[in-house]
């Protein structure tokens, strides 16, 4: 058999996949085939978007749940190692160190562990190695040294038919199974909101749980709804073995105190479980009088302690979250975290460590896990101008207003100005009516009582669906129980109210919003911690409910934070150690806010409130102010480029920018455009580098299609409407050449391309809409001009003749 005339997938078929199986790889447990390595990136076209092509693997071969090699397939027309640099790439992606190439006639062997000598051989079909072999060179590159390491770390995953990690997770899940086997006993994972912190945490503690190694185990997290979705979720696979660590009221000294629900009172009852799941506020009283109670425990009781959002209260050295992971120090402690905190007083940096692995928001949206998103600028006059009360000027009750100049920091924190808050109601009721106004959405305000009047605001400017059902609009804060009963029902995708969330500093942090299409900001946030947090409630993707990207709103210019160059990326520690005890402290990077004192973080409350973030407190007393004319003075809709960073030009000078990128000249552009077989390859990496089609139709504000956009905005060329492309060239009695039917359905194709554009008219799909599926079948079409070949070419001369002034 000729091997040249083979497919690749005959080639994989007839030698490779025989090949590894006769080197003792077992088929189902070992091999994958087609491995989904990303899901491909989301790109947003209008209100619509499409995804980009996924990245695969040919071939992962796993050692218990580790993957340890992997294979880039090509068919014999192919080098033996034309597939390596592929194969290379996707290995630094997925943290494999053997590689390999293959066009059938043997192996190409790039061998990561490799110190001297030749790190790239070639192999016979017959030579391709065992797993025996690969796993003793991985124990060796990886310093595993006992058979204890060895047995932890190869312990299975839970297995879950309905899913399966990510090639991420499971860097994350391996490198930190490997630490703990090692000793290490601080470990710090950050991971991007949205990317399933806690599913990795689950197969962490259940692989250390099922390995003997870890067998008392406690995750600790600092709000209700985090423990509450962490039980209904993957921990519920821990079934019997689990407990919540609640409180319960005993009588100290003639009075009720709540206590933790542990040894305390209970003796032996806990002393079944094995796996806990408890808040900060659980294990502290309050009452300075009675002793903690997580010292109800003794201090050696837990072996591994999981630290869900990290960032908080953990992070600062002096605060009660800190002294309980101090009483619990024999145990090992691993920090999960989208937003590491490092400032000159809090570092979860100098607690954990540096980070054992990082996969940023850049990176899940550039993969297709994360949904990319839109910005919309905001700005009012007086918030940009600031305000100043005329003299003599008083509040709504009649008292003096200060004179002096108020601005941003000010409104809802100090004086509310009513006509801003109806602006602001207005606006954000304006968009979900363009788009869809039930579209679940978000609204972060500054405390409290701000909440409370965005709440009333928006009801009143949303008359007829509160109307319809009052839960349309409500306010989730800490203070309200109402609201608190119903964050549960937002959150739930199948659940159509509460539709918009008003909120202050309760959903910022854990709360899994997987339909949330739209987040206002409304609130001064000067940390950049506080904002990536916010980010996240958006960042997950849901496509069954039509989930696939969302909008920020921001009337207070704090997306200014996306130009932070601490925004994404790696973590950078302010707090060092030097010797054995001296701290060294940094100051934080010149080129960006970390703490802004203007716009302080807000200071969550120490093991006082059950929920945190949000507790009872005193409503701030407020100046109210009327009469005041508030406008819009700009609106900007800013878009996430492929480099991660939001565009902050106009979006014409974007396009030119990019599109210089890839066609130096307009000839370079014509002869690309003119030699593609189809439009839609070059339109599709266009898109791919970031063009905005779509979004700039509307900017430029005519019906151009992409080829004529692209001349336009890019070359400074004129430009012609689809309309008088499809005019000229029914006026050239260019028809004649086919027969009568042919020329009809030429004529109607000419009229999609007006209406939609031309990658219509390239797929066959086309065939079936009206009224040209009135003319026939799409065989019978096709055969109109002589087959499918034919139909093709008659379709590439039509696209000829679309373009042919340019």
């Amino acid at each position: 058999m000729n091997k040249k005339l083979l497919s690749e997938s005959d080639i994989k078929e007839k030698y490779i996949t025989p090949a590894i199986i006769n080197a003792g790889w077992n088929e189902h447990t070992q091999i994958i085939r087609e491995y989904a390595i990303t899901a491909g990136r989301i790109w947003v076209k209008g209100k619509l978007t499409a995804r980009g092509k996924k990245l695969f693997a040919d071939y992962v071969l796993y050692i218990s749940g580790i993957p340890v090699a992997i294979i880039e397939a090509k068919d014999n027309n192919h080098s033996l190692n034309s597939g390596i640099q592929q194969a290379l790439k996707y290995s630094d992606l997925m943290d494999i160190p053997f590689v390999f190439s293959s066009n059938g006639d043997g192996f190409y062997f790039h061998d990561k562990t490799i110190t001297s000598g030749n790190i790239e051989i070639n192999l016979a079909l017959e030579d391709f190695p065992t797993a025996d072999f690969l796993w003793k060179k991985y124990k060796k590159f990886k310093e595993i040294e006992t058979e204890i390491e060895e047995k932890i770390i190869l312990q299975d995953y839970f297995s879950d038919s309905n899913r399966k990690p990510r090639y991420y997770q499971q860097i994350a899940i391996n490198r930190t199974v490997e630490a703990v086997a090692k000793g290490q006993d601080r470990i710090l994972l950050v991971m991007a909101t949205g990317t399933g912190k806690t599913y990795t945490a689950f197969q962490i503690a259940y692989r250390l749980f099922k390995s003997k190694s870890k067998r008392k185990i406690l995750f600790l997290a600092d709000r209700t709804a985090l423990v509450d979705q962490t039980l209904r979720g993957d921990f519920r696979h821990f079934k019997d073995a689990m407990t919540i660590i609640k409180k319960k009221v005993i009588n100290v000294d003639g009075k009720d105190v709540l206590v933790a629900n542990n040894k305390r009172g209970i003796d032996n009852a806990d002393k079944a479980f094995d796996i806990f799941l408890g808040l900060y506020q659980g294990l502290s009283n309050s009452n300075p009088e009675i002793p903690d109670a997580f010292k109800d425990f003794s201090r050696n009781y837990f072996d591994l302690i999981i630290v869900d959002e990290c960032h908080r209260g953990s992070a600062k050295e002096d605060s009660k979250w800190r002294e309980i992971l101090e009483y619990f120090n024999t145990a090992t402690h691993i920090g999960l975290t989208a937003t590491p905190k490092e400032t000159k007083e809090i570092s979860n940096i100098h607690y954990f460590g540096e980070p054992l692995y990082t996969y940023s928001l850049k990176q899940g949206i550039d993969d297709g896990f994360l949904a990319p998103y839109k910005v919309v600028k905001v700005t009012l006059d007086i918030d940009a101008d600031g305000w100043r009360p005329p003299q003599g000027f008083t509040d709504k009750d009649g008292n003096p207003v200060e004179d002096r100049i108020y601005n941003t920091k000010d409104f809802d924190k100090n004086i509310v100005v009513e006509n801003r808050r109806k602006l602001v109601a207005n606006k954000i009721t304006e968009f979900l009516k363009l788009n869809n106004r039930f579209d679940k959405t978000i609204v972060f305000c500054v405390d409290i009582e701000h909440a409370e009047g965005m709440r009333s605001a928006l009801a009143n400017v949303n008359t007829d669906l509160v109307k319809e059902n009052s839960k349309y609009v409500m306010q989730i804060t800490g203070d309200n129980e109402e609201g608190k009963r119903e964050l549960d029902n937002f959150i739930n995708p199948s659940e159509k109210y509460p539709v918009i969330a008003v909120t202050s500093k309760l959903m910022t942090t854990g709360v899994d919003a997987q339909t949330c299409k739209l987040i206002v900001l409304d609130s001064n946030i000067g940390s950049i911690t506080e904002f990536k947090q916010i980010i996240g409630r958006g960042t997950r993707i849901n496509e069954e409910y039509g989930k696939t990207y969302f909008t920020i709103m921001d009337f207070r210019n704090v997306t200014n934070h996306f130009a932070d160059p601490d925004f994404d990326g790696n973590p950078v520690s302010i707090i060092e150690i030097e010797g054995d005890d001296t701290i060294v402290i940094t100051d934080p990077p010149t080129t960006g806010p970390i703490d802004d004192p203007d716009f302080p973080e807000p200071d969550y409350p120490e093991i006082t409130d059950p929920e945190g973030g949000e507790g009872p407190k005193p409503k701030p007393i407020k100046k109210i102010i009327q009469g005041v004319d508030v406008k819009i003075i700009n609106e900007r809709i800013q878009y996430l480029g492929p480099d991660g960073k939001i565009i902050t030009e106009s979006l014409i000078d974007y396009t030119k920018k990019n599109i210089g990128k890839q066609y130096k000249t307009l000839d370079s552009f014509l002869q690309a455009w003119n030699n593609a077989d189809k439009k839609k390859i070059i339109i599709e990496e266009l898109e791919e580098k970031g063009i905005f089609f779509e979004a700039l139709k509307e900017e430029v504000g005519l019906e151009f299609d992409p080829f004529d956009l692209v001349c336009h905005v890019a070359f400074d060329m004129p430009a012609l409407s689809r309309k008088d492309r499809a005019n000229n060239v029914k006026k050239r009695n260019y028809f004649t050449r086919y027969s009568e039917k042919a020329q009809t359905i030429l004529s109607n194709l000419l009229d999609k391309y007006a209406d939609d554009g031309v990658l219509t008219i390239e797929s066959l799909e086309v065939l079936k809409l009206k009224p040209i599926n009135e003319l026939g079948t799409p065989v019978e079409l096709i055969k109109a001009f002589g087959g499918k070949p034919q139909y093709e070419l008659a379709i590439k001369e039509l696209e000829e003749e679309l373009y042919k002034e340019a």
